[in-house]
């Protein structure tokens, strides 16, 4: 396909809420090892939201102007002269973290936590674009047969597929806090990995009742219930065997911790606006807790378990993924992300 000079992008232009439509040059200067997608699907993050905001976080790590986004599905139309690995042609999606390939983590598994870690759509130019360059260690090819919108929301997904297979989850009951995007995608993993029961806890009405219909066998409102009571209640006084935290909610990982069984396991996803404060000597030592910090995904073992469970029918994200829009109508999509109404969000370029 002919390649035009010029494309549509969503990019941060300056410090501030908000977010500009702009038509900017397509990233043609491919070094050996870069290939150029056309965008075909991108989903909204929680990062974009917090670029979108300008909260805290984005104004200590963007530097405007910069196209935002970092989840998408698409083809490759060019690659540079010593690209192996994928072709013209391919159906692909991308890892998010760009490893430097040398420090000691990447030389001995852990590339997701790059000492010289660079992330797309926050070092770097993203996938609010009808085109995106990216190195080719980063990308994944689909199988043809996945749609293009469930494609874009294999990063999130991974997110949740990592934090959930840090241990074996079939016959546990599991405790989800946070039934945000990536806690919705928890509840559809954990009910094809046979979780014994799906408890989640969630203070938003319109996900909680989203949690129900994707899965969740236990939905609570931690604001009107006690969480630990509940949880127990329902594992016949000995808690959760898992606790999946998704919040970030210094409250819910305290609750989380103290519903969770002797001998259980914490895996903490949730990023936290603050210090967190809680009882190590109760909680967590005496309690013999083994405690996960999860950050992306497993580079590429998680990759293999997502394409696995998609391409064979094992997971259906149609209910997670409440939204899509067409590119150029993204405002609407940021503004049901702020309300909470919703939960996985394509954007349809």
């Amino acid at each position: 396909m002919e390649i035009p000079d010029k494309m549509r992008a969503i990019i941060k232009e300056k410090a501030g809420r908000g977010a500009k439509f702009v038509m900017k040059e397509v990233p043609k200067d491919l070094g050996s090892h870069d290939v150029l997608v056309k965008v075909y699907a991108a989903s909204i993050c929680g990062t974009d939201l917090h670029i979108y905001l300008w909260n805290k976080w984005a104004q200590e790590h963007i530097k405007p102007p910069q196209t935002m986004g970092h989840e998408f599905s698409g083809k490759v139309v060019a690659v540079g002269k010593d690209v192996s690995m994928v072709k013209i042609g391919d159906f692909v999606s991308s890892e998010t973290h760009i490893p430097c390939g040398k420090c000691k983590q990447c030389r001995t598994g852990n590339m997701h936590v790059c000492q010289h870690l660079q992330i797309l759509g926050v070092d770097r130019d993203g996938a609010f674009a009808d085109y995106i360059r990216v190195p080719e260690i980063v990308l994944w090819k689909n199988d043809p047969s996945i749609p293009h919108i469930w494609a874009s929301v294999q990063e999130p997904l991974g997110n949740a597929v990592h934090t959930i297979f840090t241990e074996d989850v079939t016959g546990k009951n599991v405790l989800v806090t946070g039934a945000g995007p990536i806690g919705l995608l928890a509840i559809e993993v954990l009910r094809v990995a046979g979780s014994a029961k799906i408890i989640v806890s969630e203070i938003n009405s319109y996900r909680r009742n989203l949690a129900k219909e994707i899965g969740a066998d236990v939905v609570v409102d931690p604001s009107n219930e006690d969480l630990v009571r509940v949880v127990k209640s329902e594992t016949n006084g000995d808690g959760a065997d898992v606790l999946i935290e998704m919040s970030g909610n210094e409250r819910a990982l305290i609750d989380g911790l103290t519903a969770l069984t002797p001998a259980g396991r914490a895996s903490l996803l949730g990023v936290y606006n603050s210090d967190v404060s809680i009882n190590l000597n109760d909680m967590v030592i005496f309690k013999a807790i083994r405690i996960y910090g999860i950050t992306g995904r497993k580079m590429f073992d998680t990759w293999y378990k997502i394409g696995d469970l998609l391409k064979n029918g094992r997971l259906d994200l149609s209910k997670v993924i409440t939204h899509t829009f067409d590119f150029e109508n993204y405002e609407n999509g940021f503004q049901l992300m702020e309300e909470g109404k919703c939960g996985k969000i394509v954007l349809k370029l």
